[in-house]
């Protein structure tokens, strides 16, 4: 089993799951930021909530090293990640001038702010070994997907204004997947679970932050989170940890 001890703060409001897993993955370095700046400092979508890639940048901007791994095809064609080299700034360019859709535009903008600032962006199969690789060296994944199917919940309709830090109501109807954040920090081989940390309090699966999900249902939220934009794994590390990634590229065990 591998498994390491982890804390998460329960997040403010419905819109603040990102910033409150990055801020439990630099209390896990020790970096004690507090959850207010890095709300404040993460910026946001404007229908709100964020994306992954802003959480990135600003990993990048603290001094950090970042990789995502994206499932995202509304974003990232599968050609691009092919052997041969492929400049993905200059795809992500073209794909603004020829898809007039907002909110692929400030997310391809905002990926290309991630490239210049040294993030490294992949795309692999999404399995346990790839979970694996960097959850046995005690190193947090945090991860954008569908709340709807991790939850097992109606869809939700967003309200005009929020009330009490709620903004959106479940309506099964008239409502839409909702995207989340969590962050994935154990997994055992065994039982085929993997451990995540919610920010969410309260949340639909546990009393606490911490709860085990049947891998298979985690990964499937993981691909779901397609439809609003997430999709992906955010591993970021200190820069003083340099071999970390290059290990984690080559350990299969």
């Amino acid at each position: 089993m591998s498994q390491f001890s982890f804390r998460i703060s329960s997040q403010p409001d419905d819109a603040t799951c990102g910033p409150t897993c990055l801020q439990a993955v630099y209390r896990h370095y020790r970096d004690n930021i507090s959850l207010d700046d890095v709300i404040q400092q993460t910026g946001g979508l404007e229908e709100g909530g964020t994306l992954g890639v802003f959480l990135g940048c600003h990993a990048l901007q603290r001094g950090y090293r970042a990789r995502i791994y994206t499932y995202n095809l509304q974003v990232f064609d599968p050609t691009w990640f092919d052997k041969k080299k492929v400049d993905l700034k200059e795809r992500l360019s073209a794909q603004i001038e020829a898809k007039d859709l907002p909110k692929l535009q400030a997310a391809s903008r905002s990926y290309i702010n991630f490239l210049d600032l040294g993030g490294e962006i992949r795309m692999e199969v999404l399995n346990v070994e790839l979970i694996r690789r960097y959850l046995k060296r005690n190193i947090p994944i945090l991860t954008g997907l569908s709340a709807t199917f991790l939850y097992g919940e109606a869809r939700e309709i967003q309200l005009a204004e929020s009330v009490n830090g709620i903004s959106s109501v479940i309506d099964d109807i008239r409502g839409f997947p909702a995207g989340h954040f969590v962050v994935l920090c154990g997994y055992d081989s065994q039982r085929r679970t993997v451990l995540v940390a919610d920010p969410l309090d309260p949340n639909p699966i546990a009393r606490d932050h911490q709860y085990a999900v049947d891998i298979d249902r985690v990964f499937s939220a993981i691909m779901l989170g397609i439809v609003t934009y997430d999709a992906n794994l955010l591993v970021i590390r200190p820069n003083n940890h340099k071999s970390e990634f290059t290990n984690a590229d080559t350990d299969r065990e």
